[in-house]
């Protein structure tokens, strides 16, 4: 009943950006939470940032100062602006979604994933 999509992946040179994006759509009353996962060949997927509906936000200690996680609750969007990109960060990127019902009842709901590759 939710559908969560992400964009914004692809080839960037070290030093490089990218802003990736994500929409929520579907049977949404409320969305507690936002973030952005990432998983790279071989390794186990992990936080990369996240966002309360309040604007709180948590970064991974490996891209603290290069990302900024926000989000446009009219939109049922989040965004991930990635800056100063290393090989490491190289990784299948994933959006999560964390949505509440009438009954503050939560559900939670991955997107399919979008490639960023960081080459020179």
């Amino acid at each position: 009943q939710v559908q969560v999509e992400e964009s914004g992946g692809g080839l960037v040179h070290p030093g490089g950006s990218l802003r990736l994006s994500c929409a929520a759509s579907g049977s949404i009353f409320s969305i507690p939470a936002m973030a952005w996962y990432r998983q790279a060949p071989g390794e186990q997927r992990e936080l990369v940032a996240s966002i309360r509906s309040g604007g709180s936000t948590n970064y991974a200690e490996s891209v603290r100062g290069r990302c900024t996680i926000s989000r446009d609750n009219t939109k049922n969007a989040v965004y991930l602006q990635m800056t100063n990109l290393k090989r490491e960060d190289t990784a299948i990127y994933y959006c999560y979604v964390e949505v509440s019902n009438r009954a503050y009842r939560t559900y939670q709901y991955w997107g399919q994933g979008t490639q960023v590759t960081v080459s020179s």
